[in-house]
């Protein structure tokens, strides 16, 4: 039973997965001048983002977060959230 109450649970990272998906249709849509795939792409990231403020509402990143490594790929990906978190959750 709890099991099914976990994929209802937001989470960073199918969020930053969704998020990625979105981008990857949007382009797609832009790309190939399709406005379906660009909306629907669009309306992907928007619930991705909604998903990852969710989920870091309830991230502790004292206790979790990957530090260094998750500040670095946030960089990378132009996430400041992933910045944000890492910069937090980096071990002394």
């Amino acid at each position: 039973m709890s099991s099914g109450n976990n994929s209802q649970q937001p989470s960073l990272i199918s969020g930053h997965a969704e998020w990625i998906k979105g981008a990857t249709e949007s382009t797609i849509g832009s790309v190939t001048g399709s406005q379906a795939w660009t909306t629907s792409g669009e309306q992907a990231k928007a619930h991705a983002v909604d998903s990852m403020k969710a989920a870091g509402e309830k991230h502790d990143p004292s206790s979790q977060g990957f530090g260094k490594v998750e500040q670095r790929l946030g960089q990378a990906a132009g996430c400041e959230g992933m910045v944000k978190e890492g910069a937090a959750s980096k071990k002394p």
